[in-house]
């Protein structure tokens, strides 16, 4: 007997009156970025947002799960989880996903993309399990695409929709399927405004997080000496200014046969409304970089998201580093590491260089690092304390704060 999850039947108030349809949903995170979606997940009234390895689960109205997908920074994707049931046969299990309201989710003759993963089970042939499904729904296979995120797409490669298809997350753990439609679409990291690279560009969720993680406060100055494309000033610009990160781009939820237009209308309103209240006075974030072609990315990215008023850009290295405004603030950066530097002597002379700048024109101040290792830190001769351990391009990272 198959547990649905996605509550989405009015139920009746003792007055009489409908209440909203409820989903049970779940935020994808990089693992590590977990407490910061759970926050957010709260920040937006959402208090049953409970984190958990990869990810926060939370229950939400439609219009929750709108603001959702629009607001949070830190998050990976948003996940509806529509069945949950035991299956130890692939009888079982195609018994249960026959009787799914795929009909609620994906409009007909849509091609998808089932990404299914399978452990501690009976049924481990991922293959296998993602055909039992295509067959027992009637919905066609897309080609497989990779972009959204760990895990295996299945599909058949001559029908190619042209567009992303729907993504549907299959995951068997110890016997028990769950079966959860995506309502993102593009990984929400990908806010739209980022054409422009530098090398080894850092996720915008990833910069929103060290924000969240540092924390930073947009009253005060904040400075990224080592800014490749701008990520990190961008995403403080955006966060200073209380913009929806989600704001310009689109969701795969638009295209559910069961999309409210007018909610998600109210829900966009709503957000301009937000921004409008907001103000965050005079900001003071610089951005510089001793690489011009990584200038001249960041100040591009800065102005397709509508910030680069906000940002001082500069070309010149980190001995040439200035405050920005006056008063205290937060230098926070993510220097070369992996394939992007050679030696680590080299290194431990750059931290070194950024620990007396930080002391000489950053005093009263504090400092954020994401580095992937603690041992040439030491070199900048300050004391920093670990805020945040995760990943970055699939190197394990952490951030280090400390006063300058």
């Amino acid at each position: 007997m198959s547990i649905p999850d996605g509550d989405r039947a009015p139920r009746r108030e003792p007055s009489g009156r409908a209440r909203p349809p409820r989903h049970r949903a779940f935020a994808v995170a990089t693992p590590g970025l977990e407490p910061f979606v759970a926050g957010e997940l709260t920040a937006l009234g959402l208090r049953s947002a409970r984190a958990t390895t990869g990810g926060v689960r939370f229950t939400a109205t439609t219009r929750q799960l709108y603001a959702a997908n629009l607001w949070l920074r830190s998050a990976t994707r948003v996940v509806v989880r529509v069945a949950r049931f035991e299956a130890r046969t692939f009888a079982e299990l195609e018994a249960e996903a026959a009787a799914v309201d795929w009909h609620s989710w994906v409009a007909p003759g849509a091609a998808v993309r089932l990404r299914v993963s399978s452990s501690a089970s009976r049924l481990h042939h991922t293959g296998a399990i993602a055909e039992r499904i295509h067959r027992v729904s009637g919905l066609p296979a897309a080609a497989a695409d990779d972009s959204a995120g760990a895990g295996q797409d299945h599909a058949t490669p001559s029908i190619d929709p042209g567009e992303p298809a729907p993504l549907v997350v299959v995951r068997v753990v110890h016997d028990q399927v769950t079966i959860s439609v995506d309502s993102s679409g593009e990984p929400l990291w990908r806010r739209g405004w980022r054409l422009d690279t530098a090398r080894a560009p850092l996720r915008e969720s990833l910069a929103a997080a060290l924000l969240l993680a540092a924390p930073w406060d947009p009253a005060t100055p904040l400075v990224d000496p080592m800014c490749g494309s701008g990520t990190i000033a961008i995403e403080a610009a955006l966060l200073a200014r209380g913009r929806a990160p989600g704001r310009d781009r689109p969701f795969a939820f638009a295209d559910w046969p069961q999309f409210e237009p007018g909610t998600w209308a109210s829900v966009l309103e709503s957000a301009r409304q937000a921004e409008t209240a907001v103000d965050p006075g005079p900001l003071r974030i610089a951005a510089s970089d001793r690489d011009a072609g990584a200038v001249r990315a960041a100040r591009a990215n800065a102005e397709r998201a509508g910030v680069a008023d906000a940002i001082e850009f500069a070309n010149h290295s980190i001995s040439d580093l200035r405050p920005v405004g006056a008063g205290p603030g937060l230098l926070l950066t993510n220097p070369p590491y992996g394939k992007r530097v050679q030696g680590g002597g080299d290194r431990r002379d750059l931290f070194a260089r950024l620990g007396t700048v930080a002391r000489e024109r950053l005093a009263g101040g504090h400092v954020g690092l994401l580095v992937d290792d603690a041992g040439p830190v030491r070199s900048t001769g300050l004391r920093l304390a670990e805020r945040m351990r995760t990943s970055n391009g699939g190197i394990p990272v952490r951030l280090l704060v400390g006063r300058a």
